[in-house]
């Protein structure tokens, strides 16, 4: 086997199943917590295995904090009754959690989220149009979560999936004209080149605030979290387009939400935040420390991210859903236009 697709078999298997599987599942975790310490109450505290409590000190510690309970709700969703309603259409049934999960991993692909380990790249594939291929991935979730709805054969599932899919296309037109200017500055569509311009010239945020106050507010509508959870809102639509799904089927859905929170906040640390770079951190990057290291810093600000998405959802309530088409249409559709046009006319001004 070529020593090249080693390299890249090595770091997916890294990448999806030590890193990004294992957040997804402790993202439900810290959800869990930090809803609990914000209505005054514990969380989860209490699942275990019986012989973790016999460890002194450490032990209760670790069931307090409810380290086991992603295992716990993992084998829940394995153990439960899959069951699938007579009348839905089957095959696109199956079909749609798939397609909905699949996305998220996809766009983690072409996200840097270290320099080098040794002579080796940390990021599964380099592309040189990789914002390009991130945003006609991320339009793919849509189709799974609007097939959901059709194969459900049911009225709120249906109008889950309509509203879902009215809602994404609106603010992926936003979101991607929010990145247009960050283009204009750094001249490369290549992601990785976007972290090498912020390691010289400062984090992308402070050139572009506005593109980073749209990108943010529309990650949160492109997940369908709140204040954006129209296509699932329990208070109308019962559960919207997974309704009558269960069992590992469901947890798709609820997996490819968590991992579309890790896919946005890891994007959002690459354009604004200059990846793995930190202003005073200089340290070169062919030692094995500081590979390890930047692959650390970049983590740590996805996390700070992953909060803030946890956050608003406690925070904030539902937007009715004129409000939401309104905003998206009507408001960030102008500004992000406005936001062009000005970034364009300094550059010009600037280079003139």
């Amino acid at each position: 086997m070529d020593q090249s697709i080693l390299y890249s078999l090595i770091k997916i298997v890294c990448v999806i199943f030590l890193a990004v599987l294992p957040m997804v599942a402790y993202a439900v975790l810290a959800e869990r917590k930090i809803s609990a310490f914000i209505q005054d109450r514990v969380g989860p505290n209490r699942t275990a295995p019986p012989w973790v409590l016999a460890i002194p000190v450490i032990g209760p510690w670790l069931v307090s904090w409810g380290i086991f309970q992603p295992l716990a709700d993992g084998l829940k969703f394995i153990l439960k009754e899959d069951y699938t309603p007579f009348s839905v259409r089957k095959a696109y049934f199956w079909l749609a959690p798939a397609i909905a999960m699949v996305p998220a991993l996809l766009t983690i692909a072409v996200i840097p989220f270290g320099s080098q380990l040794g002579s080796e790249k940390m990021v599964i594939a380099d592309l040189n149009v990789g914002i390009l291929y991130t945003f006609g991935i991320i339009s793919l979730g849509v189709y799974g979560i609007v097939l959901a709805g059709y194969a459900s054969n049911s009225k709120y599932p249906f109008l889950g999936g309509i509203r879902s899919s009215a809602q994404m296309i609106s603010y992926e037109i936003s979101m991607g004209m929010s990145v247009v200017p960050l283009f204009l500055i750094v001249g490369d569509l290549n992601l990785s080149k976007v972290i090498e311009y912020q390691a010289h010239h400062g984090w992308l945020i402070f050139y572009a605030p506005l593109s980073f106050i749209i990108f943010l507010i529309s990650a949160f509508a492109e997940t369908n979290r709140l204040p954006f959870d129209l296509p699932e809102s329990e208070s109308e639509l019962v559960g919207g387009y997974h309704t009558e799904y269960s069992s590992m089927k469901f947890a798709l859905f609820f997996l490819g939400e968590y991992a579309n929170m890790i896919a946005s906040s890891a994007m959002m640390v690459t354009l604004f935040l200059g990846g793995w770079t930190l202003p005073w951190f200089s340290e070169p990057a062919n030692s094995i420390g500081a590979g390890l290291l930047h692959i650390g810093i970049f983590i740590g600000k996805m996390l700070f991210f992953m909060v803030i998405f946890i956050w608003v959802r406690w925070m904030f309530p539902r937007f009715r859903y004129d409000q939401l088409m309104d905003l998206g249409w009507r408001r960030f559709i102008p500004l992000a236009l406005a936001n062009i046009l000005i970034t364009a006319v300094v550059l010009w001004l600037i280079t003139k």
